[in-house]
């Protein structure tokens, strides 16, 4: 059984074990805390489920495995005959969670 759950802006295939890196979760989540995913799709052998009400029944759990940052990002800025120049970097907040259980 999989499921295609909406986490952090994309959508994600995920079955029972899988360890995904999503966006950061909301609020102050430690290792250990649980999360609900809102399924977007739901597979069980050859039934899918796409109706609405169905998915509204149906939960995807996961656990916080830890906090974790993406990759970094340079930003370099430069005008000509100026001197001006600028650089920052960017590494983005990310949170890997462990999918636990599928109930449809």
């Amino acid at each position: 059984m999989y499921a295609i759950v909406r986490a952090g802006g994309r959508q994600e295939k995920v079955s029972v074990g899988d360890v995904l890196t999503i966006d950061k979760v909301g609020g102050n989540t430690a290792a250990g805390d649980t999360v609900e995913l809102a399924p977007v799709l739901l597979v069980d052998g050859d039934a899918v489920t796409t109706d609405a009400d169905a998915l509204g029944k149906a939960t995807v759990t996961a656990e916080v495995v830890g906090a974790v940052k993406g990759p970094k990002i340079v930003i370099q800025k430069y005008k000509n005959k100026t001197g001006y120049k600028k650089r920052q970097g960017h590494r983005q907040p990310l949170t890997q969670v462990k999918i636990t259980a599928i109930d449809a």
